[in-house]
């Protein structure tokens, strides 16, 4: 079986792309236990674009589900608070999800 990528496109106004950083920071770690995560990458845009790519990979469609189900939903519901206790505000003022399945790929040679 394939690995699949998933490819969340976030717009992200150039006055939020800190915050949107800080908020990937603070979770460090937070996908990298779940059954089936093979890869994470935040990428910023270097020019003619404000969309954020944030790359996961895993090992089968059923395990991105079943995280997406269970341990990024507690995620984004339990976020850390804004100043003064009230919700956090999205950072991204958009968000868009590409799906690709793994049909080659490679890595430096040893």
């Amino acid at each position: 079986m394939a690995s699949v990528v998933k490819i969340n496109v976030l717009t992200v106004p150039a006055e939020q792309r800190e915050v949107l950083e800080k908020r990937f920071a603070s979770r460090a770690g937070a996908v990298e236990g779940s059954d089936g995560f093979e890869w994470f990458e935040l990428l910023r845009p270097v020019e003619g674009t404000d969309q954020y790519l944030v790359y996961t990979r895993w090992a089968s469609e059923e395990h991105f589900k079943a995280w997406m189900e269970g341990p990024m939903q507690a995620a984004h519901r339990q976020g850390p608070p804004a100043e003064g206790g009230a919700a956090q505000r999205p950072a991204a003022s958009g968000s868009t999800l590409w799906s690709f399945e793994v049909v080659q790929s490679a890595g430096p040679k040893a």
